[in-house]
């Protein structure tokens, strides 16, 4: 489902506009129902705090007593201070770490400095949740993977910017990281036992890089180079 960047209050820089929600909340409740009583798994689109309010509540409600459905918010890219804990019945919250090194140069105009402190917030989102699924939003954002991680990690665009890096307390270990953009993801799509980790059974999904990943200095992370590509075990590039 997509609900969009509807916010509780004004947009800072535009008085009196809130965004919209992009269905009436008595159909995406029934739609979530529906789902609920199915094998399906529920993702839904959701960057405004109103927006996001709107679904994890639903969440809450349709998914109390039952196990592992693993229903996921996509973005969750602003959010009340209040609404976080919803993350703590597992609920999955999907993000892409490019997203807070795009918008890092207006961000603060459009939602102010308050609310800013509660958007792109990836390690509140993993301390609530035990995980946060990780990818890069192509073709909105580079495919690029290592931005991704870098993103993730330093919290700056290729270029390094900005010095210190950007809410560096919402910024993820490289641990974290590697996990987020493998293990967890995969768990957040039900194919863990398929992918995400290197062992005996799995697919063997995985590319090698030119340096260390998890060694490497911080501002050489966008320039690694991947040296081979292995898809199920096979060698492609």
């Amino acid at each position: 489902m997509t609900l969009g960047a509807c916010m509780h209050k004004p947009y800072s820089d535009k008085p009196g506009e809130y965004g919209a929600l992009l269905a009436p909340i008595s159909g995406l409740s029934d739609v979530a129902r529906q789902i609920a009583a199915s094998n399906f798994q529920l993702n839904t689109h959701a960057i405004g705090d109103s927006a996001n309010t709107v679904i994890l509540k639903i969440y809450r409600e349709v998914l109390t007593g039952t196990k592992d459905r693993r229903w996921k918010i996509e973005h969750a890219q602003v959010l009340r201070e209040a609404d976080f804990d919803y993350f703590k019945f597992g609920i999955i919250p999907s993000v892409q770490p490019t997203h807070a090194t795009s918008d890092m140069y207006w961000a603060e105009d459009r939602l102010g400095k308050e609310r800013l402190k509660n958007a792109y917030a990836y390690k509140k989102l993993l301390q609530k949740a035990g995980m946060v699924a990780l990818g890069t939003d192509f073709p909105v954002e580079e495919v690029n993977p290592m931005l991704t991680f870098h993103a993730a990690v330093a919290r700056k665009d290729s270029k390094e910017y900005p010095k210190g890096g950007f809410q560096m307390e919402n910024a993820l270990t490289r641990a974290e990281t590697l996990r987020g953009m493998t293990i967890w993801a995969a768990y957040s799509n039900f194919e863990e036992k398929e992918k995400g980790s290197l062992e005996v059974g799995k697919w063997a999904d995985f590319v090698m890089f030119d340096q260390d990943l998890m060694k490497v200095k911080e501002n050489k992370i966008v320039k690694m180079k991947p040296t081979n590509t292995y898809l199920k075990g096979k060698k492609v590039k």
